[in-house]
């Protein structure tokens, strides 16, 4: 091949690099994400229901920025009568936060007035960071046609379970377990919604799994069962507290009652009023020491009695013997005598007093010192004087030899 062929081909081939995108040159470097970017939208601006029936959708912040944002939102405008407002999945919310590159829903509702009119209501949704820099107004509007259609209704999925009430302490978790019964003739997608006491926790839990949802797939003409894992406050008071469960396809919709029943809890702790859990005593001699029973629960204490755990002929008195009821936050003194057997040996002891109350007990040992009387101690010293005696007598005499 001749050099000017070469030369030829060579051309050819940096040429055709050069015209390749990406190749022979350099790549146009990706744009730097801006420090703040923010947008906010409406899954559906635009919707049309039957009349009664509410409204339900996301507004969905985009935070394309690399710093994180948070937003203050409310509703800017609303038709007369109508309900609105902006939450998750359980509260009423008034502003929410975007971390960086990242997006965030916020539910936007509104429920209809009774004798809500066909035509087109407009509602507006407003959202400004906090030091103003992003200002949004989005508007949603809905149509409103004539009387809903009842191609489903409330017969057409029901809710039934077999413990609608649960008891027990107020530290307890308490789980119901619910069947979700569907007559549809498709299989449904039902969304999941609990309500109940400020402060609790209620999630929904695939039976025999431990993952939280907040929808549950049923087949049609079928039924599945959804576990409803409620935590009390650690604030509430013994009580009943109502949880009203619903489920919601469409117009396909069902509730159920269920109720929690609170006990409280059951907690005692006792002591001394010093901390000291040690006394000294004699053999055959009480020794008294002075305790205290408080009720650290917040259910009212019942029956509370003493048990003793000491040695083998020894005597342990309570006075007062039993409690019959003690209030939450509420101490009461007990005097506690501990005797030992009269032919106890010197040394230490270990004495262990329970106090039992309502599902819930506290014990507390007691180590016990079992010193001589004074007695002995002026007989061993008469024993010693005589022995000193004795013995400077012998001296004396054997001394004159």
């Amino acid at each position: 091949m001749s050099a000017s062929v070469r030369l030829v081909l060579v051309a050819g081939f940096v040429v055709g690099l050069m015209l390749m995108p990406g190749a022979g040159m350099a790549q146009e470097e990706k744009a730097p994400k801006p420090e703040r970017l923010l947008t906010m939208a409406a899954e559906y601006p635009g919707v049309e229901v039957s009349a009664g029936e509410n409204v339900e959708m996301d507004l969905i912040f985009h935070n394309k920025g690399r710093s994180d944002e948070t937003v203050r939102v409310w509703i800017e405008e609303q038709p007369e009568g109508w309900q609105a407002r902006l939450k998750t999945y359980r509260y009423t919310i008034t502003g929410v936060h975007v971390p960086a590159d990242s997006d965030k829903r916020v539910t936007f509702k509104a429920d209809p007035p009774k004798d809500v009119a066909p035509g087109e209501y407009t509602f507006r949704v407003a959202a400004q960071t906090r030091d103003g820099q992003f200002r949004f107004s989005e508007p949603i509007v809905v149509k409103v046609t004539g009387p809903q259609e009842e191609k489903a209704s409330y017969e057409d999925v029901t809710l039934t379970t077999t413990y609608p009430v649960l008891r027990g302490p107020t530290d307890a978790t308490f789980e119901f377990s619910v069947e979700v019964n569907s007559d549809l003739d498709e299989d449904t997608v039902f969304d999941l919604f609990a309500e109940g006491p400020r402060g609790w926790e209620i999630n929904f839990k695939p039976a025999y799994e431990s993952k939280y949802i907040s929808s549950l797939q049923v087949k049609a003409n079928q039924s599945r069962t959804v576990s409803v894992e409620v935590k009390p406050s650690f604030l509430a008071r013994p009580g009943e507290y109502p949880i009203k469960m619903r489920v919601s396809a469409g117009k396909a919709k069902a509730e159920l009652d269920l109720m929690v029943v609170l006990t409280g809890t059951y907690k005692l702790d006792a002591g001394t009023p010093s901390g000291l859990l040690s006394l000294e005593t004699q053999p055959g001699k009480p020794a008294n020491v002075s305790i205290y029973v408080k009720n650290t629960g917040s259910a009212v204490n019942r029956n509370i009695t003493f048990l003793s755990f000491k040695p083998e002929n020894w005597k342990v008195e309570f006075n007062p013997e039993k409690i019959e009821a003690l209030e939450p936050g509420e101490v009461k003194q007990v005097e506690v005598t501990i005797t030992p057997y009269e032919d106890a040996l010197i040394g230490d002891y270990s004495v262990a007093v329970e106090v039992r109350g309502e599902r819930a007990s506290k014990t507390l040992e007691f180590r016990t010192t079992v010193r001589a009387s004074a007695a002995w101690g002026w007989v061993g010293v008469l024993i010693i004087a005589g022995v000193i005696g004795g013995l400077t007598a012998l001296f004396r005499k054997f001394g004159r030899r």
